[in-house]
């Protein structure tokens, strides 16, 4: 009926407009044509005009519809909202500040999870059926991600994974629809396990109990133990525990070399392990550098060894050095954290899949498009590896060392370890 009508007024002025025209051919005393607006320019002098006309032009397609879905409340809405503080950074660099591909205009749909799998799939069907999105991108929590992933294939649209990491996401879960930005648990195992594991090393594991810990754990084992390790111990609190004291006791009956933290949200156990004396005891703890909130809670591991997924001093490329100035100008001064950069990294992935199809945002035309495709990130170039989507990324080696312009253990860079070097083992 809405594009009837269109059609049916469309004629009518196009109708008029000629009559207008004949009528002005006629008579050459016809009134001088409408002002344009360019203050008595003449016809040479209006090409600020053609070229506002040919920017309009550029965005009067139909709209691109990308669905955000992560957690903006729950135990992981830090992560969730960094990430969509990097996407909308990631858009404007992307597109240069249009926000639209081969004159189709983005639009973005956030909606909540509320870290809670069963809202995120009532809203990821939301986002599919009634707001029509092309592209799904989320979310902050792997429980909801995985209870999401079926979604893409039935509605068969392409999903963004950023930041969840169980490994099932491109693994035993995975479907062709399914391209992550975000690194997985094996990259984080690779990475935290060069750090610390050898021949004959007894190591401990923490971890919370949901795919995020379990998975990286289980990543992390293997990974170690191909290095010589003996894995003495591996402890799984429930993700939003807040009592550590009986799974840290366990630990420390277990007297290892080293105790491995996989953790993530505000629920931390640093301090529980600080006020327990592991350190004190000659177990030395090692983990991945988290979001600047946990690492404000890490003094007691000023000297340790491990390794990191972002922080905004590590990288030194001109995206980074974008995002970090872009950031503190929107965000009152504040630089971006952990998440912020996959943000930034999902966008610039979309953009350049759309970029690639002239607009196509269609499943098919995206997934040919986005296969082995290499795009530019904060963390400099990632690559969608053919076999599972899994994006190859840096990661870095640091140590936590207390630095004077910091009030916080500082991750400082030892090296930064090749998309090549923690490319994981491929699981689907």
């Amino acid at each position: 009926m809405k594009r009837g009508l269109r059609s049916f007024l469309l004629l009518l002025v196009s109708f008029f407009l000629v009559l207008l025209v004949a009528c002005g051919d006629d008579d050459v005393d016809a009134d001088p044509p409408a002002d344009t607006g360019n203050g008595g320019e003449t016809a040479g002098e209006d090409s600020d005009d053609d070229d506002e006309s040919e920017k309009e032009a550029e965005v009067s397609g139909d709209p691109i519809k990308i669905g955000i879905l992560t957690s903006q409340t729950g135990i992981l809405e830090a992560y969730g909202n960094q990430m969509i503080k990097g996407f909308e950074i990631g858009l404007d660099y992307a597109t240069n500040g249009t926000r639209a591909v081969n004159g189709r205009p983005i639009e973005l749909i956030i909606r909540d999870t509320q870290t809670d799998p069963q809202v995120a799939v009532q809203q990821a069907t939301e986002l599919y059926e009634n707001e029509e999105v092309d592209i799904l991108v989320g979310a902050a929590s792997s429980g909801d991600t995985l209870a999401v992933l079926p979604l893409a294939e039935v509605y068969d649209r392409i999903m963004i994974v950023e930041p969840a990491v169980a490994d099932a996401i491109t693994g035993s879960e995975w479907n062709p629809n399914i391209f992550r930005t975000g690194r997985n648990s094996s990259q984080d195992a690779v990475a935290g396990a060069a750090a610390i594991a050898s021949e004959g090393t007894d190591i401990a594991i923490l971890a919370p109990n949901y795919a995020f810990g379990l998975d990286g754990a289980a990543a992390f084992k293997e990974a170690a133990e191909a290095l010589g390790a003996n894995i003495v111990l591996e402890e799984f609190p429930a993700p939003d525990a807040t009592d550590f004291t009986a799974s840290i006791q366990r630990i420390i009956d277990s007297n290892p070399e080293y105790l491995f933290v996989i953790w993530a949200g505000a629920n931390s156990p640093w301090q529980a392990l600080q006020e327990m004396g592991v350190k004190d005891r000659g177990i030395t703890i090692s983990t991945g550098a988290p979001d600047i909130a946990a690492l404000y809670t890490m003094d007691d591991l000023i000297g340790m060894e491990g390794f990191s997924v972002y922080h905004y001093t590590l990288p030194s490329n001109p995206v980074n050095d974008y995002l970090v100035e872009e950031h503190k100008s929107r965000h009152n001064g504040e630089v971006p954290d952990l998440f912020t950069a996959g943000g930034m990294a999902s966008a610039m992935a979309a953009v350049e899949a759309l970029t690639k199809t002239n607009g196509d945002a269609s499943a098919d035309a995206l997934r040919e498009a986005m296969k082995g495709m290499t795009f530019d990130s904060p963390k400099g170039p990632m690559t969608f590896r053919t076999e599972d989507h899994q994006a190859l990324q840096t990661l870095y080696a640091i140590e936590l060392q207390d630095h004077p312009d910091y009030d916080y253990p500082l991750p400082v860079l030892l090296r930064e370890l090749s998309p090549e070097e923690t490319a994981p083992p491929i699981r689907n």
